[in-house]
């Protein structure tokens, strides 16, 4: 079976390469040839863990193809996936231009009948446009070619990406046709031979699906930040709340950890992307404007503990650890960092910043803004205080009795509670988290 998949973003570039090593033949189309030239040279334009092995690994086997140009392999490939970006616009809604203009490329191109699906998140109502572009471009043509339009909205973590897609606990499939079905169950068969856990339905409800999805995850969050900030005031632990309510199964355990607001190519925008589909029907989103505002202020949160402890911060050095928006990956979209060093630069300090894979993306959004420091430890030396914003791995179990003496002052403000507080205190540092 052969596919194109429009688009070598994060999405775009993990589903090519796992349905390619499942065996099919895949075309990977993106208009930046710089990105495309890359990726022929085995350079991968994001990080993600082992998702360079599985491209090298499948290109080499020749089931794996970057192009420029779709137009040269349509008529190669059964299924069209749309994969490009749906950056929002101004006033928070989702900017279809890519999406619609790959429909536009294939009505222009197609020789046979298609069928065509889009994977980028976008609002309700984008698969009728898709078809209709499609259409109109036919029409132009005078051609009478039939096709489909579906929708398989991702699900995918950042950080575990290749998991999710390998061994998905779902897969949502919106479709119009028998014959669209039976397209996408022979897709993606392969994948799910144990327990076939593809659920389809009409493609508005797969539209909506990825954002409730997101939007239900993303108030998990905001809720827990609120609970966390009231538990700091009234003297509870968040830990043990955290702990007591996802016990009960109608609950559950995950997205209930407090910490410094939630970042990210995915949440903030679907959040704010949904808000503003209701607004066009003339729904206000009442809980999501909450959830946003929540988060929204939650992003300084360490910022505004780092007043109240220091007092006048201009040129004190403060160290940060982490500044992707979540571990396993290189992506500062929305970072809750970037609203912290913002901040940090407006009151005077000097920063200098820390993450294992984000330092280039760092280099290339702020400059020489801050300092790069080579290793976490280097970070710290002379700073007055070690702010901890992304828990990654290697940040769990640090030398803190050579830490102490590194910094000018040990203070340490945690921003996702991974460390003991009884412990740090132990230390001789100054610690504190959120909502103890």
């Amino acid at each position: 079976m052969k596919i194109a998949i429009v688009g070598t973003g994060y999405v775009g570039l993990v589903s090519g390469t796992c349905f390619a090593e499942m065996g099919t033949d895949v075309f990977c189309v993106d208009v930046n040839e710089e990105k495309i030239a890359n990726l022929n040279k085995g350079i991968l334009p994001i990080y993600e863990p082992g998702l360079e092995e599985m491209v090298l690994r499948n290109k080499e086997a020749g089931r794996l193809h970057f192009v420029t140009d779709l137009s040269s392999c349509l008529n190669e490939v059964e299924v069209v996936f749309s994969a490009v970006g749906t950056p929002p616009d101004e006033d928070g809604s989702a900017d279809l231009r890519y999406v619609l203009e790959v429909a536009r490329t294939v009505g222009r191109y197609m020789e046979k009948h298609l069928l065509i699906v889009t994977k980028s998140t976008v609002p309700v109502g984008t698969a009728r446009k898709v078809r209709q572009v499609i259409q109109e471009e036919l029409d132009k043509r005078h051609s009478s070619l039939t096709f489909d339009v579906a929708s398989n909205p991702e699900f995918l973590k950042e950080g575990a990406a290749i998991k999710d897609f390998m061994s998905p606990d779902r897969i949502v499939v919106g479709v119009e046709s028998d014959r669209a079905r039976e397209l996408m169950t022979r897709l993606y068969r392969p994948f799910l031979l144990n327990n076939f856990r593809v659920i389809f339905m009409d493609v508005p409800s797969a539209e909506m699906t990825k954002y409730a999805a997101n939007a239900m995850l993303a108030t998990r969050i905001s809720f827990m930040n609120d609970i966390a900030n009231l538990c700091e005031i009234v003297g509870a632990d968040v830990n043990m709340v955290r702990k007591g309510i996802g016990s009960d199964i109608r609950i559950g355990h995950r997205f209930l950890y407090p910490g410094c607001g939630y970042g990210g190519s995915c949440f903030p925008k679907d959040v704010k992307a949904l808000i503003k589909t209701a607004s066009k029907h003339g729904y206000p989103m009442r809980i999501l404007q909450a959830v946003e505002e929540v988060n929204e202020s939650q992003k300084s949160i360490l910022f505004r503990k780092l007043q109240q402890h220091i007092g006048d911060l201009q040129g004190k050095r403060i160290a940060i650890w982490g500044l992707a928006f979540k571990p396993e990956t290189d992506d500062m979209r929305e970072a809750p960092s970037l609203v912290v060093i913002r901040k940090l630069l407006e009151a005077g300090c000097q920063v200098v910043a820390f993450d294992p894979e984000a330092m280039d993306e760092a280099r290339r959004r702020l400059g020489n803004e801050i300092d790069y420091a080579k290793d976490m430890y280097d970070a710290v030396v002379d700073a007055e205080a070690l702010l901890l914003l992304t828990e990654w791995k290697v940040f769990r179990l640090p030398s803190w009795a050579a830490i102490h003496k590194l910094m000018a002052r040990p203070l340490v403000i945690d921003g996702r509670n991974i460390y003991d507080m009884v412990e740090m205190q132990e230390y001789g540092f100054e610690y504190y988290c959120i909502g103890r």
